[in-house]
């Protein structure tokens, strides 16, 4: 099992700036608008040097390194004295109106290839993400957010308890996010041995994954006694597998670039029973599962989509994979994806694209079931939700 260790975090100096004006989403959730009003928010805002704008060119990644570094000379960011463990909790209430709470604890994780059964991805990547990743990492040495894994040793979250409290915010979506450290060498080393005793399964991130393996063997190549340092490792966020402390949202599908000819209803009547129903936001997701079926909307109708089993044999128990095995059959087309019901519904009536496919969301054991079986899901399958905050803390490679 991999090495789990306490690190000397660098974080934003809370005497020089408000940390609910300097934190940020993922990257990977931030549109070009969302991105010019973090940055008008504070100038130090971390989409500065976490998200380069591609206008800038292939310098944006040295021009980031450069922001990270002068942060850092100024005192704007300061580097712990000692290192620790640091928790990371956030709390917001479901649809419902329900509590939910999601504990982890921050640390820097011996970093492992698929296969050698200490961390286990369950979704593929794509290339050109990997590479925007990958410059950023190569240009800053540091590791900017966490890779988000979970493990299956009961009682971890146990063992996270009175932390120090270093910072408080909230997030856009309302989720209550808070920073908190661990320095005792007892508590330490319970969390070590607790980690260290299973595989991880990567829950998100697996860009940042994949990009720190290969700047490790980067490194590696490079030295002379064929190691890489601080890079062995990378930033993950640990969170005890716990199915109801966890929430994934399904990701949408929208399709465009159908070539004109093409009958969508019938190409996708092969592989399910389409019934016409009225969509409503705020029910169809419980429908959807009810009916095990898809949601299909087009400008002027909407379909459950119910599997058809003798269409599927062969096919991973994923809406994902039902989706693409029934879109190989229609020729030349574009998938995008996106979040929310009411997002799918608008782009479709607006024109922006011709159809769109509503997903259940995949069940939190069934992503640890694949990842143990060392298998893929497609890109874009899972969504946890709430995801923590960019900016809350970072940690060299140097």
């Amino acid at each position: 099992m991999p090495r789990f260790e306490p690190f000397r975090a660098i974080r934003y100096a809370d005497d020089l700036v408000d940390i609910q004006q300097v934190v940020a989403p993922p990257y990977d959730v931030i549109s070009p608008d969302r991105r010019a009003r973090l940055m008008a928010i504070d100038p130090h805002n971390v989409v500065r040097i976490d998200l380069p704008d591609e206008a800038d060119g292939p310098d944006r990644y040295d021009e980031a390194a450069v922001m990270f570094a002068a942060w850092r000379a100024e005192g704007v960011l300061r580097q712990d004295d000692e290192p620790a463990f640091y928790t990371y909790r956030m709390d917001l209430d479901d649809l419902a109106g329900h509590p939910v709470r999601t504990i982890g604890v921050l640390g820097a994780l011996e970093l492992s290839r698929p296969g050698e059964g200490a961390i286990l991805p369950h979704e593929q990547t794509t290339p050109k993400a990997k590479s925007d990743r990958l410059d950023l990492l190569r240009s800053t040495r540091a590791n900017l957010s966490a890779i988000w894994g979970l493990s299956p040793v009961a009682g971890l979250t146990a063992l996270l308890h009175d932390p120090e409290p270093l910072a408080a915010w909230t997030g856009s979506d309302g989720t209550r996010h808070q920073l908190g450290r661990i320095g005792d060498a007892t508590q330490i080393a319970a969390i070590r041995e607790a980690i260290t005793a299973a595989p991880i399964v990567i829950a998100d991130g697996h860009h940042r994954y994949e990009t720190s393996l290969t700047y490790r063997d980067e490194r590696r190549n490079a030295s002379a006694d064929g190691t890489a340092g601080a890079a062995e490792d990378a930033l993950v966020f640990v969170v005890e597998l716990v199915e109801s402390e966890l929430t994934v949202l399904p990701i949408h599908r929208l399709i465009d670039e159908l070539p004109e000819a093409t009958d969508l209803v019938a190409a996708l009547s092969t592989h399910f029973d389409l019934h016409p129903v009225e969509i409503d936001a705020r029910a169809i997701g419980v429908e959807m599962v009810h009916a095990g079926a898809l949601c299909v909307v087009l400008p002027d109708r909407t379909y459950l989509a119910v599997p058809r089993a003798e269409a599927m044999i062969g096919v991973r128990d994923l809406d994902s994979s039902r989706l693409d095995a029934a879109l190989a059959t229609v020729g030349p087309h574009r998938l995008r994806f996106q979040h929310g019901v009411d997002n799918i519904v608008d782009a479709v009536r607006r024109g922006d694209a011709q159809a769109g496919v509503l997903l259940r969301p995949v069940r939190v054991p069934q992503i640890a079931e694949i990842a143990h079986g060392g298998e893929r899901m497609p890109p874009k399958s899972t969504y946890f939700h709430p995801k923590p905050s960019t900016g809350a803390l970072f940690r060299t490679v140097d």
